[in-house]
């Protein structure tokens, strides 16, 4: 057998790994889409490191789109498989993937304004709103820790991740000639434990070959008893004191709904000032449908909150915006207001419109909640730029920027160190770090290899190695 890495490899994005049986069968899990810098990711986002036509089944492991973003395209040229996924995973990616289509189209219908004036050859989308309806015909979800199998000698089972709704670990058992069963897993995005709305990740069934992820190697997220005081002084100070707008870039799936949930306890305890809460993300609106659809995914703590609330999403002063004339108007309203709006790297969506019409005003706060890549709008403002380039305009950044690392859905270094450590060392034969800029991955080795990991590979891109 043979582990080829074509995606996050030394970086964050892009998930992509191609796993290939002796006699050929191809197993690809997760089909992410690059999300960047646009001269890094176009040619990867285009190419691939593989036929796509040659891939017999593909393992999903959640539904955000640097797992599953390229999913359409890989259907569009030539896949004719099974998409295998958990269920709140393939309602997500009904929602996600369309969203996505649309944001192909709208970008390539910017770049061929521009290419118009400039005499440049047309640009086409990724892919189109259209191929979506096609693409999910290859979905098929199965339930959390039922055994699965893709063909006889392949047995596929889910665990919780504990990531975002629907998130699930990957574990194959595969029987090979002459060597009995080989267990290869695959971590996905890893949760954290004690978090709100979804449960604890499980630990993974015992592996022989581990793809894990590294993102936040030797990094610390902020614990979360003080998140909710924290994150109520910011919307005083912000909205209350100095009469401005708390913009926070968020993720639609997962993030926005952690903050709201947040924002309704704190409602319900007659603690948040009474000014008006926008969701400005049509994704993250349906999003929050599938939530509220999906409560085999919640923890204890929210089932418990819902015998006195019913409804953890929603609250008097809080509005999902649909319309784009709805966005228009608080994006130009001058009133004290708190904003959720995606994407969470600020590099693509409404927030950016947000965050250009109010990011010279030093009344206002812009909160970053998650992981940005360096090279994205909400990577540069977590490293403290001064200016930004938002359509094609530099601005200058005066409001204030505030990071809480505390509602990040990936795990930190020490979470990430101790899930792993319920694997077996000596049955561990290899253990490969994906999904992590190199210099975490290296911090995040060092630190496995004092815990006795010692057979640990940082692949790069397209390497591939015998197992």
């Amino acid at each position: 057998m043979k582990i080829k890495f074509c995606g996050a490899a030394r970086t964050v994005t892009g998930s992509s790994h191609l796993l290939s049986l002796d006699d050929g069968f191809k197993i690809l899990m997760d089909c992410g889409l690059y999300q960047g810098h646009k001269d890094e990711y176009d040619d990867f986002n285009k190419a691939w490191e593989f036929d796509p036509a040659s891939i017999d089944v593909l393992i999903l492991s959640h539904a955000h789109i640097d797992h599953s973003g390229r999913i359409p395209k890989l259907v569009n040229d030539g896949f004719k498989g099974q998409i295998i996924c958990t269920h709140a995973t393939r309602d997500l990616c009904a929602i996600m993937l369309l969203d996505s289509a649309y944001i192909q189209e709208r970008d390539a219908d910017y770049e061929n304004r521009r290419a118009y004036r400039k005499g440049k050859p047309k640009v086409e989308p990724l892919y189109a709103v259209e191929d979506i309806p096609n693409t999910m015909r290859h979905f098929v979800a199965i339930d959390y820790n039922k055994p699965f199998k893709i063909r006889d000698d392949v047995e596929l089972r889910f665990l919780d991740a504990g990531h975002i709704l629907g998130s699930a670990t990957v574990n194959l058992k595969i029987n090979v000639a002459h060597r009995g069963d080989v267990h290869i897993g695959f971590t996905g995005d890893l949760g954290r434990p004690n978090r709100p709305i979804l449960n604890d990740p499980v630990p993974m069934i015992q592996a022989d070959y581990l793809i894990s992820e590294s993102t936040y190697g030797g990094r610390f997220h902020d614990q979360a008893p003080h998140e909710s005081e924290r994150l109520l002084s910011i919307i005083q100070r912000t909205c209350v004191d100095h009469k401005g707008k708390l913009i926070i870039p968020s993720f639609s799936v997962g993030r926005t709904q952690e903050i709201v949930y947040m924002l309704d306890k704190l409602e319900s305890a007659g603690s948040l000032p009474k000014i008006p809460v926008y969701v400005d993300s049509p994704l993250a609106v349906n999003a929050t449908e599938v939530f509220r659809a999906h409560p085999e995914c919640f923890d204890a703590e929210i089932h418990r909150y819902m015998l006195q609330d019913a409804n953890p999403f929603g609250f008097n002063r809080l509005h999902y915006i649909r319309k784009v004339e709805e966005s228009k108007k608080i994006n130009h309203s001058k009133e004290p207001a708190i904003i959720i709006s995606a994407s969470g790297m600020a590099q693509a969506g409404r927030i950016k419109h947000h965050l250009y019409n109010n990011i010279e005003n030093p009344q206002n706060t812009i909160l970053m909640v998650g992981y940005c890549a360096p090279q994205t709008i909400g990577g540069r403002l977590r490293a403290g730029a001064k200016t930004i380039r938002m359509f094609g305009e530099e601005k200058m950044v005066k409001a204030k920027v505030e990071i809480m690392d505390s509602f990040s859905a990936h795990g930190d270094h020490n979470e990430m160190l101790a899930f792993l450590e319920k694997q077996d060392r000596k049955t561990l034969r290899k253990l490969f770090l994906v999904h992590g800029d190199i210099e975490r991955q290296k911090d995040f080795a060092l630190a496995l290899k004092a815990k006795g990991f010692d057979r640990i590979e940082i692949p790069v891109l397209g390497q591939e190695y015998k197992i």
